[in-house]
């Protein structure tokens, strides 16, 4: 009897196992479940021989009586605990509020009943995320092609078993290894899987790597476009370069705080303050539940533009219930807060009342809000202001258009002007920030600047941080600029640059307004992103309702869980900015290997009738050894042919790309075995 009783608890403790280990590996899931299976199997297995017990004894009916009463309300209790439990295992439970208060028996009933009501109060108040419909049907899948792993590229898919709708479509920067590659766009072979379910793309603001990449998606895939006026006409302004003015017709402005219906999503634009002004984040209305994306954010109380963040409608959805949030982890080993964009005007008044000279300040030309601070000190301090770089001035140019700048027209000046006027009356505004080869301050630290020639009274500001993996870059510029004389303010000053995106303390800020079920933290390496996922827990986030993705890590979401289904696939493509064209990856991985491996040329005349070279073979190598070992290297090659031809049967028939393929395979063993190196080596061979 008590076999049969444990054998299904044990054969469901099983199963939970079983797919406890089947279940992604990831710091933030573990195996719970399996536990409390085993709890509840055990207390359901012994609820009967309890009560077996009580039926065989028949004395003292009143105190079988009072103990039974007891057992019932014990039974009711791990009943209640059974399913509490089992309803807490799809999101945060009583983690996210104070425990169950203890409550002695002297406690007035009616005090009693009220301590009890504000628990229940307070339990919804922390888990609005239960007022969502468990019994919604469908579910939501979530793909990020770019932007996890890394800072940049972002780009995501989100779809139901219909539409399907891009978030984002961003470009960034390669590495010192990618060799005359400018910039990386994302792999766009999943869009072009589901083509015909995409209803549109929506932009949440305006920065490169948001934007930088629409450009050539649109020369491949086209769809509406929505977004605010600033991301659509610096959108515009690409699509002029490229040759796709037509397709502005795409372009649909959106109004904040307003619905769109996408498809089967309702979106709304929510203002949010970044590096950037008209940034937004977005609330998405799905059939299964509603979704919130923070995009790149901080919580700037004292933002230039006076519009801080609207965190009354993130407020208002999490009052509603929120089924997932997607949240920016770019700073979320900060602690503390990120400083508001104020504090750099207040560095910027204290440098420009040191500045004898010229003052030159380089920053992101996307970060309107740092310019315009520099320019109002400009103005206000007696200078002109001349904007460089291809960049800079098309991003003033649209600003100031759009009505985001406003001054005037007589306080700017032309580059070729600069020298009409004193020093102490001129701010150049340039681009160059990151030590790109090619942007105006470095060609300025160079000297190969038509207009501006660097004096040792010029005070050249730069109000920014490298960007992970440019370090070496800035590094290279900041060295550059100090040999030439100048006064360089740069990391001395602690609020000569803040970032764009929150600390831990705005990113606790948005969890606990949403409130969210599921929390799936992006943007961002994976550090960045396990760190975030750990704020989230420490705001009352269940860890089993958090999945750390990687690019192509298909999530899929529903209002029961939230699980990684497939990968899709998702990588890099290599941009030539001098003609906006891709460059090939092999293209790239011959750079590569030509710059760590080396190259290998020989050609070489065979004899079909004796078998033999009919000369001395000619080989060239460059990178592989010294140019005083060359004749010593060729004369090995010499030597390896001449085995090679030995062993071989040449005949009038033969295949020379055949012959070349053995040739280059005894010497790259020769080579391999001599030189550690793998060069690309290029036989050529002629058939006498």
């Amino acid at each position: 009897m008590e076999k049969n009783q444990n054998t299904p608890n044990e054969s469901n403790s099983g199963q939970n196992n079983n797919r406890s280990r089947n279940r992604r590996p990831n710091p933030f899931r573990n195996n719970r479940n399996g536990n409390n299976s085993g709890g509840n199997g055990s207390n359901e297995g012994q609820k009967p021989q309890q009560q077996g017990e009580r039926s065989q004894n028949g004395e003292k009916k009143n105190e079988n009586r009072s103990r039974n009463s007891g057992n019932r309300n014990r039974s009711n209790d791990n009943n209640r605990n059974r399913n509490q439990k089992s309803s807490n295992r799809g999101g945060g439970g009583r983690g996210r509020g104070s425990r169950r208060p203890k409550i002695d028996t002297t406690v007035p009933a009616e005090m009693r009943a009220a301590i009890m009501e504000n628990e229940r109060v307070q339990q919804e108040r922390m888990n609005p995320w239960k007022q969502i419909d468990m019994g919604a049907k469908g579910k939501l899948r979530f793909t990020p092609l770019g932007g996890l792993g890394e800072i940049g590229g972002n780009i995501a898919v989100l779809e139901t078993e219909k539409d399907a709708i891009i978030i984002d479509v961003g470009m960034s920067f390669p590495d010192e290894t990618m060799h005359g590659v400018d910039i990386l766009v994302p792999d766009f072979s999943y869009l072009h899987a589901i083509k015909d379910k995409i209803r549109g793309i929506v932009i949440t603001h305006a920065h490169e790597d948001h934007i930088g990449a629409v450009p050539y998606l649109f020369k491949e895939l086209k769809f509406p476009l929505y977004g605010t006026p600033l991301a659509l006409a610096m959108i515009g302004n690409k699509f002029d370069e490229h040759g796709l003015q037509a397709d502005k017709k795409y372009f649909r402005y959106v109004i904040k705080r307003k619905i769109y219906e996408i498809g089967e999503f309702k979106v709304e634009f929510m203002h949010m303050t970044h590096s950037i002004i008209d940034a937004c984040s977005l609330a998405i209305q799905t059939p299964v539940g509603t979704l919130i994306h923070t995009a790149d954010f901080k919580i700037d109380h004292t933002p230039i533009d006076g519009y801080t963040a609207d965190l009354h409608r993130f407020a208002h959805y999490g009052a509603q219930g929120v089924l997932c949030l997607f949240s920016d982890s770019t700073n979320s080993h900060n602690p503390g807060y990120t400083k508001s964009e104020k504090v750099v005007g207040k560095t910027f008044d204290s440098l420009f009342e040191q500045a004898k000279g010229r003052v030159i300040m380089s920053t992101f030309s996307s970060n309107v809000h740092r310019i315009f601070q520099a320019m109002e000190r400009g103005v206000k301090h007696g200078r002109k202001i001349c904007v460089i770089g291809r960049s800079m001035e098309r991003n003033i140019e649209t600003t100031r258009r759009l009505g985001y700048i406003d001054i005037d027209d007589k306080y700017f000046i032309e580059p070729h002007e600069v020298n009409k006027y004193k020093d102490s009356e001129v701010l150049v505004v340039t681009t160059g920030s990151q030590g790109e080869t090619m942007a105006a301050l470095s060609r300025m630290a160079t000297d190969e600047h038509r207009h501006i020639k660097l004096k040792p009274t010029d005070t050249v500001i730069i109000s920014a941080s490298a960007i992970p993996g440019n370090e070496a870059s800035v590094s290279k510029l900041m060295n550059l600029l100090l040999k030439a004389g100048v006064t360089v303010r740069y990391k001395e000053f602690s609020d000569i640059h803040v970032s764009g995106h929150a600390s831990q303390e705005e990113q606790k800020l948005i969890l606990r307004l949403v409130q969210p079920k599921f929390f799936l933290p992006v943007h961002g390496e994976y550090n960045h992103i396990a760190a975030h996922a750990k704020t989230a827990v420490s705001c009352g986030v269940d860890e089993r309702n958090i999945l750390l993705m990687s690019d192509g890590d298909q999530i899929e979401i529903t209002t029961k869980y939230l699980k990684k289904v497939k990968t899709v696939k998702a990588g890099k493509r290599y941009i030539d900015n001098q003609n906006n064209k891709e460059i090939f990856a092999d293209v790239v991985d011959d750079r590569q290997k030509l710059s760590t491996e080396g190259i290998v040329n020989i050609v070489v005349q065979i004899s079909t009738q004796s078998g033999q070279m009919a000369s001395k073979p000619v080989v060239t190598s460059h990178g592989l050894v010294p140019d005083r070992e060359d004749k010593k290297f060729a004369s090995d090659i010499e030597q390896l042919l001449e085995q090679y031809l030995a062993t071989s049967k040449i005949e009038k028939s033969a295949n020379p790309k055949v012959i070349e393929d053995d040739i280059r395979g005894v010497v790259r063993k020769h080579i391999l075995k001599r030189y550690k190196k793998y060069p690309i080596i290029i036989p050529t061979v002629f058939l006498v």
